[in-house]
């Protein structure tokens, strides 16, 4: 197939999405929504500004960084909601244009907003599937009216939808999406990489020297807890690290490890005035390898989220045997049942976080229980290899479906 993905290029789930296709040997093009570096096996890239994505300070791996940092992603979010979908018309005519000299079979846009936005009101001749992740309909949607406005016509416009929850393929017919179309719920990057996110524990050579020695430092026999949301506007850091105290007492010794936090100074204020110093690593970004062994070598990890689908992260972080403690919110409820294969939260209170936490610290059987149920619910709705065969189905259905002018309901995994 020839396939034509409007996306973010320095997403990880735009990168694990696309290279199920690259990988098993299509024709793959990315018009992507901010400038990145090259992937592995596209055919060609091209840069598509939108909502301001041309702004800000590339960082390390192609990554931009908003003049703020950390501080500024409220008023980003807010800016990108409210005057973002001005910048949509004439971003539109340039993506339509490209898409016209690449003759594709299908084009795809990972996530509505703006990227969904952008395929629906390019109105290309061809089968346009849109992808739905996490907070779309829940936050982005429900922004501002231009926001409303246009989620709306993409979900009227497109031929097929995928999403990484049943939850948004309901909430999608409430947004106009017509029932008669296909769907499919698959995980948004792809599924988990079993070879790669699995309990039995490495060697920490594949390590880069710097993530090692943090990791080798670490007191011995203690309790480890990973939080690896990063920094995100829908994900309750304040609540996570009101937590730790809570979880010290009732657990001593217990060490927090923060992926993509080390150098930030929301994070660095949080651990000195809890003076929880001994009892946080702040850590660099990781690679995928690295991310897979911080898992392995933690018991619990936590994700107190207000928004939310399937995070890659919650499916890579119980692939590897931690016990998830994460927001109390539908799309999760489809994974976990609470106190048996996981904890479900409020994400708004400390004091829950931090007893869900401990509990499952201090209970082996509990956490040995819901590692066995996770590993099948894994293997069954989340591998990899599965999920590339699967998506390759859904897209020739939808094919079929734009030159056949036939109708299909869902496509089951």
């Amino acid at each position: 197939m020839r396939l034509a993905f409007i996306a973010d290029g320095r997403s990880p789930t735009t990168q694990g999405w696309i290279s199920l296709f690259t990988e098993r040997g299509h024709d793959v093009h990315l018009l992507s929504t901010f400038r990145c570096a090259p992937l592995p096996g596209v055919a060609s890239m091209h840069f598509i500004s939108v909502a301001f994505s041309g702004m800000g300070k590339q960082g390390e791996r192609g990554e931009f960084r908003a003049p703020g940092g950390t501080q500024g992603i409220g008023l980003r979010s807010v800016m990108r909601h409210w005057l973002g979908p001005f910048t949509l018309p004439r971003a539109a005519r340039h993506m339509r244009k490209i898409l016209e000299t690449l003759e594709v079979d299908l084009v795809h846009s990972l996530r509505i907003p703006f990227e969904g936005m952008l395929g629906a009101l390019a109105q290309p001749e061809i089968p346009l599937v849109a992808s739905v992740w996490g907070n779309d309909f829940t936050l982005h949607a429900r922004s501002s009216p231009g926001m409303a406005y246009h989620t709306r016509q993409t979900l009227s416009r497109v031929d097929a939808l995928h999403a990484d929850c049943k939850r948004d393929i309901r909430l999608a017919a409430d947004w106009g999406f017509k029932p008669d179309r296909p769907n499919v719920v698959l995980p948004g990057g792809g599924g988990v990489v079993r070879g790669l996110f699995k309990p039995e524990f490495p060697e920490m050579a594949s390590l880069r020297p710097e993530v090692r020695k943090q990791l080798e430092d670490l007191p011995k026999d203690s309790s480890i807890v990973v939080n690896p949301r990063g920094f995100r506007a829908y994900v309750r850091n304040d609540t996570f690290f009101r937590s730790i105290p809570g979880v010290i007492e009732r657990v001593p010794g217990t060490i927090f490890l923060c992926p993509a936090m080390a150098g930030n100074e929301e994070a660095n204020r949080w651990v000195a005035q809890l003076k929880i110093e001994e009892s946080v690593r702040l850590l660099p970004k990781l690679l995928q390898g690295e991310m897979a062994m911080v898992y392995r070598m933690s018991k619990v990890m936590v994700s107190p989220s207000e928004h939310d689908g399937t995070p890659n992260t919650f499916l890579e972080a119980i692939a590897c045997g931690c016990f998830p403690v994460v927001g109390d919110l539908e799309s999760l409820r489809e994974w976990v049942a609470d106190g048996e294969n996981g904890f479900l939260v409020d994400p708004d209170d400390p004091e829950a976080l931090a007893q869900a936490t401990s509990r499952a610290l201090m209970s082996t059987e509990l956490r040995e229980q819901a590692s066995k149920v996770n590993q099948d619910l894994v293997d069954e709705r989340a591998d990899r290899d599965r999920v590339a065969i699967s998506a390759e189905r859904f897209y020739k259905k939808v094919i079929e479906r734009g030159t056949t002018g036939g109708r299909e309901g869902e496509v089951e995994f």
